[in-house]
């Protein structure tokens, strides 16, 4: 389903008013400036990259905390906003260029029976669970997630990552571009592991892969004393024999020896048809927000044991809701917001849980007026007599119907015990 394009210009009038009158968050008819802006960025347009997606979604919980603000940081945070939206717009005007679609690795699903997680089927944990008693955690590991402030089965699923690697993309070697993140495949034509002369406490893996279109050399490092040891460096090289068919993700970098990956994560296949079974190699890989001395695979790991446990949440928005929104169900958001097949995947996922996010907020401030309207009162005035009769005949000028119909709703609203709110803009 296809998604609106903002109202550009209703934007930056919003934020151009809020300068202009000094940044006092001003009332509307129906919603504070901040209110408006933070609802407004709840619904993320559509070709938009991973990165101002980002962008988008934090400004929207900028303006969430804007009456808790001061008057520099609001000052800074609409400037940055008006900067911002005049770049994307200006950028999302030029057509993109048509890019082929890269070849997508073959990998196995990280969760047996994938199906499950989005059906109401056998279960292996309830979602309250304590991690130490989640038998795929165990007490050792939930020691390192409690540092995390994990502690049940349910946080795991509710610990979004921070961000995604991209190496759902597999390539040819003479097709590599520096700054991407990729993964080949290719054929092991050489390959040593040794210690590096300059420093004895240092080892260095290289290995020599080969495919149809070229070849490129790989290097790994390892730091440590132990592995200086030359029957472990024996041991890793014949992990990667000569003729074996080896996959390796990792960032597309040039050094003076030409283009190679950042210390790339590599596994031997069967064949080159064989699936990749990493939770790495070729896949969106999550970035988790980490403490020290918490391994970012135990994170990752422990987040794929409780995924099945994700077809327990309660689906909370109506079919008919999500339909009209073109959203995802609740279950298949959060098992692909931590390991999507794809990048498109990850954004159907992203867009169904920051429009929960946002969703829930436009209830709280609903909520919020009508408590307002409940609890305060104003002053009931007869907005009649001769005064506002004299105004009229005095003025050199007829009043439009337009106006006429503001200065109708306005009376309405003083003859009213609520309170009004309304911000009257115009020529």
């Amino acid at each position: 389903m296809a998604r609106e394009s903002p109202d550009w210009v209703r934007l930056q009038k919003a934020l151009s008013v809020e300068a202009e009158r000094g940044f006092t968050d001003l009332v509307g008819n129906y919603y504070r400036f901040s209110e408006f802006i933070c609802l407004s960025f709840g619904k993320t347009p559509g070709n938009l990259n991973s990165i101002q997606q980002r962008q988008w979604h934090t400004f929207a919980t900028d303006f969430a905390l804007y009456p808790q603000m001061s008057f520099s940081e609001r000052q800074h945070l609409v400037a940055e906003t008006r900067r911002f939206l005049q770049q994307l717009q200006q950028g999302l005007e030029v057509e993109d260029n048509y890019v082929p679609q890269a070849k997508i690795p073959r990998t196995k699903p990280l969760v047996e029976k994938q199906a499950s997680v989005f059906s109401q089927g056998r279960v292996k944990a309830e979602v309250d669970l304590p991690l130490k008693d989640f038998a795929a955690v165990g007490i050792k590991k939930s020691q390192y997630l409690a540092r995390l402030g994990l502690y049940k089965v349910r946080d795991l699923l509710y610990y979004y990552p921070r961000d995604h690697i991209d190496y759902a993309r597999q390539v040819k070697i003479s097709n590599l571009v520096v700054g991407e993140t990729v993964t080949i495949m290719g054929t092991v034509k050489r390959c040593s592991c040794f210690t590096s002369p300059r420093n004895k406490k240092l080892t260095i893996f290289e290995i020599l892969l080969k495919d149809v279109t070229g070849q490129i050399k790989l290097s790994r490092f390892f730091a440590g004393t132990r592995y200086s040891n030359r029957g472990w460096q024996e041991r890793f090289k014949r992990q990667y024999p000569v003729g074996s068919v080896v996959a390796a993700s990792g960032l597309v970098k040039k050094n003076k020896y030409g283009v190679t990956l950042e210390n790339p994560e590599l596994e031997v296949l069967e064949s080159q048809a064989d699936s990749i079974d990493s939770i790495k190699i070729g896949r969106v890989l999550p970035v988790y927000p980490l403490a020290e001395g918490v391994p970012a695979d135990v994170v990752r790991k422990a987040v794929i044991t409780a995924l099945p446990c994700a077809s327990q949440l309660k689906e909370p928005l109506p079919v008919v809701l999500r339909q009209q929104y073109g959203l995802v169900k609740l279950t298949e958001a959060i098992a692909n917001i931590h390991f999507p097949a794809d990048s498109d995947i990850l954004t159907h996922a992203r867009r169904r849980l920051v429009f929960d996010e946002f969703f829930y907020l436009q209830l709280g401030f609903l909520q919020r007026r009508q408590q307002q309207q409940q609890t305060e009162s104003s002053a009931v005035l007869a907005p009649t007599g001769k005064l506002i009769e004299q105004f009229y005949q005095v003025l050199p000028f007829e009043l439009t119907k337009a106006q006429k119909r503001v200065i109708s709703d306005i009376f309405q609203d003083l003859a009213s015990d609520t309170p009004m709110n309304r911000l009257v803009q115009g020529d």
